[in-house]
């Protein structure tokens, strides 16, 4: 194929209608949706009714793909290079050869002075990351990172350190849940459509909820229980919630013989954590925890602890999220109807999963940047900590990095800190933002290579774990309305002009798919059919007597084998902070249901519904949205609205949680005056 030719998926752009089973990628969800289609134009988007948790349903977000599609230009349309200063909005347009061999010179250049892992990539993680996992190895750098540094990091990490496997490894099995326990998970308003029904249907079947937050959210309003605990304070209740539960004895004494080590470790750790001595920490009445543990006693063991989502929030948030994995140990919740159920891989069931792009690639031997998995041996190398590769930007230690791709993530709007993380960037040989539209990254990149939209372009396929599991797709519904490219086809073409070409040796995505699908049993016509093929008929529950845990002693480690070495405690005491005084606040930030991060304020339906960017006062916090405050010029809509957190949040880019890495994004204090009115009166 002439590289400047645009790769279409066969049967795209035909007259007539149809129906395309694919994934929405308004958020980083990516719920399965059913594309209706008319002579070559998408006129409808629903929910896929063969996915039976989530029918026909979108969220706006979701709803709102045709006006990302038909209402809203304000997207890169061409490959852009940058000509002045980064930054500066200065561009030039280019061919698709051009931009792709300005890229491979830049390329060399970056290996002949760092050598090749002097080159790292970042995405929004999720199920396609096969493709740019193998595209990093393959250029020869083990640099691959994702964005869960300012996500779920920290619950990702401690799960690895408890169970062997990554907070991922559970579903919730929410019909069947008597208590739920959520952790400023504010479920009503979150990204995932099919986990807000669940738990609408579970409200509705007599699941009662302890909600805890320091904001009063939606999904508080609908909880049994709402606990308006201080900021950052969710650590001590956790530690005097499992001293209560030892205390009354009201635990599963019989899966903590068979499966947990370290029980002596967290009787140590929390003997003098009792509820009168978290009540000023908190703010949560003695009397209330303690009727709380009589409740979960009774509900057990069909309680589950939330370990939350978005928890880069502050330094001791790893073990927030950890000890709330340990009250579902001690709840006995893990595999049983009502419980946490282990997500099951293929052969669980006897089946063949998808062939990986990644195993046609050698072993990168050198360290990752960041220490993932070596200096640092609790932070998982599959993930990264992106702010450590900034640190090396800056310092070129333990090494350089000089040349960055940025693929539909945004660093500059993601992390804290905004000019520390310029300054970083600026560093670079080669800075290059893939994406749908203008980032604040990419407005800071040297080159922009416009994405094919969800609606445009075919993924590869992916494998998606769950009691059942399945394998699952995003087809290509119509022809590109510009002159974009699906991302498989960019890094294919990159990796040949670095003469690298038999790793990405696909001319067409069908091809690749036949590669993905061999010897699964499974077409390229079968997963058409309703977009996704499950890979058994009904869920079945591991037999307690086979389970068995990935971690060093086989065992759900309370004092972990994997913290030791790297110098970690795995119960360390709680470290209280003071309130901040007169007119400053601790800033909390979070999310609204109808925009996605900073990606959606600029689509024409959703900046028309976007909620005001208030500011909440709590007696000790500021709570404000994340996503306002785009600085893009060609982003009209967006341009100047709100206040970007990233902004207020300054030395921050390199303050984290030093056991899991997530960046501390609630550790900055901010100060709030009143706005001066016309005249200069307050």
């Amino acid at each position: 194929m002439n590289s400047t030719m645009a790769p279409n998926v066969s049967g795209v752009g035909a007259p007539g209608r149809r129906t395309v089973y694919s994934m929405c990628s308004m958020c980083s969800v990516r719920c399965p949706i059913e594309v209706t289609v008319e002579d070559g134009r998408a006129v409808w988007l629903q929910g896929n009714p063969h996915d039976n948790a989530i029918g026909a349903s979108l969220c706006a977000k979701g709803a709102a793909g045709l006006a990302l599609e038909y209402g809203d230009d304000q997207r890169p349309q061409t490959p852009l290079i940058r000509t002045g200063s980064r930054g500066g909005g200065q561009w030039r347009r280019a061919s698709w050869n051009e931009a792709l061999d300005y890229i491979a010179d830049k390329l060399q250049e970056t290996i002949e002075a760092f050598g090749p892992q002097g080159i790292m990539l970042s995405d929004r993680s999720g199920p396609f990351t096969d493709l740019t996992r193998t595209f990093v190895k393959a250029l020869g750098s083990p640099n691959y990172f994702t964005h869960d540094c300012c996500c779920t990091a920290n619950a990702h990490n401690a799960s690895l350190s408890l169970f062997g496997f990554s907070s991922e490894g559970f579903i919730p099995d929410l019909g069947r849940v008597k208590h739920l326990v959520l952790y400023g998970r504010n479920v009503i308003e979150c990204l995932a459509v099919k986990e807000a029904k669940a738990f609408m249907a579970a409200l509705a079947n007599g699941m009662r909820v302890t909600y805890i937050d320091p904001r009063a959210t939606f999904t508080a309003c609908k909880a049994t229980r709402y606990w308006q605990v201080r900021p950052n304070s969710d650590y001590a209740l956790n530690l005097a919630i499992i001293h209560q539960l030892l205390r009354q004895e009201a635990y599963d004494k019989d899966f903590v013989a068979r499966y947990v080590s370290g029980m002596d470790h967290l009787r140590e750790a929390v003997k003098d954590t009792t509820p009168e001595w978290q009540e000023p920490h908190t703010g949560v009445p003695a009397e209330q925890l303690r009727a709380f543990v009589r409740e979960i006693a009774l509900d057990a063991p069909h309680v589950i602890f939330n370990p939350g989502w978005g928890t880069a929030r502050h330094k001791q948030s790893f073990h927030v999220s950890r000890t709330a994995m340990i009250l579902n140990v001690l709840m006995g919740n893990i595999e049983i109807p009502g419980g946490n159920i282990l997500a099951k891989p293929p052969e669980f069931y006897g089946r063949k999963g998808l062939n990986h792009l990644i195993d046609r690639v050698p072993k990168v031997e050198v360290p990752r940047v960041d220490g993932a998995g070596t200096t640092r041996p609790q932070w998982d190398p599959e993930i990264g900590m992106l702010h450590q590769a900034f640190a090396a930007m800056e310092t070129g230690q333990p090494y350089g990095i000089g040349a960055y791709f940025a693929y539909r993530h945004d660093p500059i709007t993601g992390l804290p800190d905004t000019e520390a993380a310029k300054r970083a960037l600026d560093k670079l040989k080669l800075f290059v933002s893939i994406d749908v539209r203008y980032s604040e990254a990419g407005w800071f990149a040297d080159v922009i290579l416009p994405e094919a939209t969800y609606l445009e372009r075919a993924n590869i396929l992916c494998q998606m774990g769950g009691p059942v599991p399945d394998f699952s797709m995003r087809d290509q519904a119509i022809a590109p309305r510009f002159d974009s490219r699906p991302a498989w086809w960019i890094f294919r073409e990159i990796l040949r002009r670095m003469n690298i070409k038999e790793v990405l040796d696909f001319e067409t995505i069908e091809e690749l798919w036949n590669y993905q699908l061999d010897g699964t049993g499974v077409t390229i016509a079968k997963m058409r059919e309703k977009g996704f093929v499950s890979l058994a008929n009904a869920p079945r529950l591991t037999p307690r007597e086979e389970l068995k845990f990935p971690t060093p002693s086989g065992k759900i480690e309370i004092e972990s084998a994997v913290l030791k070495p790297a110098g970690r405690p795995s119960l360390p005491p709680y470290e209280a902070k003071a309130a901040p005084v007169d007119d400053r606040f601790r800033l909390l930030i979070g999310r609204t249901a109808t925009l996605t991060h900073g990606m959606s304020l600029n689509n024409p339906i959703l900046n028309e519904i976007a909620p005001e960017q208030v500011l909440w006062i709590h007696p000790e916090a500021v709570f404000m949205l994340h996503g306002f405050g785009a600085t893009v010029p060609l982003a009209t809509r967006a341009l100047g609205r709100g206040v970007a957190d990233q902004h207020l949040q300054d030395g921050k880019l390199y303050d984290f949680d030093p056991a899991g890495g997530g960046c501390a994004l609630t550790e900055a204090i901010v100060q709030i005056k009143p706005a001066l009115a016309e005249g200069g009166n307050q």
